[in-house]
This record gives C-alpha cells, structure tokens and sequence, in this order.
C-alpha cells in the first residue's frame, strides 16, 4: 500500500513538495539496494523534484541513490541541483554515466554545471561533450561570470531576412539537429546581425509566401555578449520577453538567452537580496557547520562593534538611568519600533532599487513619503507609549518623554531606511550588503540618545 500511494502520489496536493510516502519508499528502496522500486519511485518525478530530493537526503543516503541510479541519471538533474551539491554529484557518478548526463544538455546548463567545479571534476565534464559542444561551452567560460556570454545557449535558430515562411518552414523540417526548445525564428543580416525574430506561432499560421519581415515581433532587442545578468534578467521582466539574441562587440549573433534562464536569475537576485539583508552569504541546506560558521561570523562582528556603540551611548546617561528605573524597562521599546521601521523602509528600498523603480527622478519624493509615514506612526505610537508611562509607571513627564523619543526616532529610522540604500548604491556598494547594519546602528543610537537625553532633561 505504502509503495502504490507514493508511486501515484509523489507530490502532495497542491504545495509541489514531495509526499512523506515517496520519501520513505525511497529510502527503503536505498537501504534495500531495490533498483527496481527506486526507478519506478523516480520515474514519474521531473528532474527538479528529483533534485529537490537529493538535498533533502542525508550524504549516505544520497551517494548510495546516485550509485544505484547511475544508468539512468538525468543530467537536468544537475542542473537543477543546488551549487553545494553538485561536486558531490558529480563525484559520485561513474564517468560514462557523467558523460551520458551531461550530453543531453543544452549548452548554457553545461556552463553553469561546470563553472563552479574543480578543475578535476571541470575536466571530467568537458570531456565527456562531444568536441563541438566542448568548444562551445570552453567559449561561453572564456565570458566574465555573471555576464550573459555565461547564460546563453549556442544552440537557435537563424536565417536570412529576406527568406519568406515557406522558406523557412522547409528549412525547419530538414534540419537534423534543431534546438530541443525554441521560441523565436532570429533573422540575420549577410554580415550575420540579427534584425529581427519571428514567434514560432506566427511562422506555423501565416501563408507560406508571406516575407519574415512583415511577421516580425516588437519586442526584439539584443542583449551584449558581456552585460551584466542581472540587467538580463530585468530586461527580460521589463519587456516581456520570452528569448532574445546575444551579439558580440560587432552586433554579430552568438547565441540566445531563454525566458527559463532570465527566471533563474531573477529568483537568484532575489534571494541573494535577501540572504545580504539579513547578513548571510550564499549558503544552501547542505553546507556544513564549519561553513555556515565561517561565512556568517563577520556580520555578526560588525553587528557586536554596533552594539557595544549603542552601549556606550547608554552608558553615557548611567545616573538618569540608576535613578530612573523605568529607563531601563522602557528603552528596549524605543529601539526596537525604530529598528522594526527602519527595516521596513529599507526592505522596500532596497527592491525599488533593484528593481529600478527608484532612480533620481522620483528619490526625493520617496524619501518625502517615507519620513511623513514615519512621523505619522512615531504620532501614533507616541500617544500609545505615553499612556503606557502613565498608567504603568504613574509618570505623566515620563510618558511625554517616551512619546517624544518615539516621534524621533520613527522618523530618523524611515530616513536612514530609504537615504542608507540610495546612498550605498551612489557609492558603488550593493545596498543589499550593508544597509541593514548601517539602519539598526543609527536607529539604536538615535533611540538611546534621544530617550536618555531627553530624560536627563526633563525628568532630573
């Protein structure tokens, strides 16, 4: 019973995950060395569920299913597989069985395969390519990473311009070795320019004698060889794009980018952003102890030197605070509704950004909106916090105080939320990286100083 229901329902009901019982079949099936049970668990799954599998795998586990599936691995798997897990992969599989996976690739995922391998295990992959992939792929490597010579595919389809759609049709079907995925028909100039595409679907309904370039789409652009991916990737979101043609420095066509590849690094960037934002690196599930150690304790140092600021600044007003309890009850409060604020400002920053949503033009009126949103809430929590000093300590001056420290630093906080950001990224910095120190240590310090210094004031 339990090997029917994982067979037939591998995936829960609507979230993608794998079921509970497809993983323990596979488990048993690993355990048990069942080739048979484990291929037929397997089968149903698309190479990415797959993957998803392996990670969730512990290592034994996992080199034992690579072994006993080496006949049939699917090198989408690869692909699919976080950057942490593909060298053990790639160890684990016999050489013919790599060479086997790898060549049912198309040329971009051997790029990203490889490029983050060892020589060894790079060199294990390149020879097992036929030559022309082989020097396709060593061509793509030669590109800086993370430019689009590293994202794009050699493989499309291009023809002359003046062709018509009876031309290109026959030429379609006598073609041996077609891309397995296409979406755009390129046409080339002699000089082999790209000067526009046609979508397959245009092409199949049109009369054969109508020309290509009366059938063209509107959103053709080119991408350069060497631009940035992640200005790929917006290009792609911004204009809708499902592929588009990569030209050298001439303008000649070199190869394409793919709507499947733009999506990869949009979620990249994305995620990226957000690991940066809360101080960690690239690091996956997988990575060991060590390595997650290593990679995040420097942000937690600079954190620790912020911190011992905010504590001098505290230290500052020891008398206020020795003669005043409630200080000490009440400022844990202040600093953290300013640096819950200024998170707030700055996560909506750092994507208006990346997103190029926020440009010069409209900086300052953003930065208007965010300091009045600012002041809005430091008003409403003022007169919460006030009455919270009344009512619990029975200090009407305290309320004031705290109400006022709260105004102050709600505002400071959305402008060291939207100004930090826009500033790092004049400075060249990605604010990604570095924002989220920079808001808490001046949401931390503004708070203290403000609430301590205004007690000194008032209340002494």
């Amino acid at each position: 019973m339990l090997d029917e229901r994982a067979e037939n329902e591998p995936l829960k009901d609507g979230d993608y995950t794998l079921s509970d019982e497809l993983f323990d079949l596979v488990e048993q099936a690993v355990e048990q060395g069942d080739t048979e049970t484990l291929a037929r668990a397997l089968a149903p799954l698309h190479p990415a569920d797959i993957a998803d599998l392996l990670e969730q795998l512990d290592p034994e586990t996992r080199q034992r299913l690579v072994s006993l599936q080496a006949g049939d691995f699917d090198g989408e798997i690869l692909s699919e597989l976080d950057e942490g897990l593909r060298e053990e992969v790639v160890d684990a599989l016999p050489r013919k069985a790599l060479a086997h996976a790898v060549r049912e690739l198309e040329t971009d995922d051997v790029v990203d395969l490889v490029e983050d391998l060892d020589e060894a295990q790079k060199e294990a992959v390149l020879g097992a390519l036929d030559a022309p992939d082989r020097v396709a792929v060593e061509h793509s490597l030669t590109y800086p990473e993370g430019s689009a010579g590293r994202l794009m595919q050699r493989e499309f389809v291009a023809v002359p311009e003046h062709w018509n759609v009876g031309q290109t049709i026959d030429f379609l079907r006598a073609q041996d070795d077609l891309p397995e995925q296409f979406y755009h028909v390129i046409l080339v100039d002699p000089r082999m320019r790209p000067t526009g595409y046609v979508t397959l679907g245009r092409l199949m309904s049109a009369p054969r004698k109508t020309a290509l370039r009366d059938i063209t789409e509107d959103s053709f652009r080119t991408i350069p060889v060497l631009q940035d991916e992640a200005e790929v990737a917006y290009a792609f979101n911004q204009y809708h794009l499902i592929s588009a043609p990569v030209v050298d420095q001439d303008g000649r066509l070199v190869g394409v980018i793919t709507i499947d590849d733009a999506v990869d690094i949009m979620e990249e960037e994305t995620e990226e952003d957000i690991m940066r934002l809360a101080g960690v690196g690239e690091e996956s599930l997988s990575d060991r102890v060590s390595e997650i150690a290593l990679s995040r304790l420097p942000w937690l140092g600079v954190n620790l030197l912020t911190a011992i600021l905010a504590s001098l600044v505290i230290a500052q007003f020891d008398t206020v605070i020795a003669r005043y309890v409630a200080l000490a009850v009440l400022m844990p409060i202040v600093a953290s509704m300013g640096g819950n604020a200024g998170t707030q400002s700055l996560t909506v920053a750092v994507r208006a950004l990346a997103t190029k949503d926020l440009t010069a033009n409209n900086v300052w009126r953003v930065i208007r909106r965010e300091v009045l949103v600012g002041l809005l809430n430091g008003a409403v929590f003022a007169v919460v916090m006030g009455a919270v000093g009344v009512l619990w300590f029975g200090a009407p001056m305290l309320g004031v105080v705290i109400g006022a420290a709260m105004v102050v630093n709600l505002f400071v906080a959305a402008l060291a939320g939207i100004g930090i950001p826009v500033l790092l990224e004049k400075l060249g910095v990605d604010p990604a990286l570095a924002s989220g120190t920079f808001v808490t240590t001046v949401t931390d310090v503004v708070g203290f100083f403000v609430f301590l210094g205004l007690a000194s004031l008032v209340l002494l």
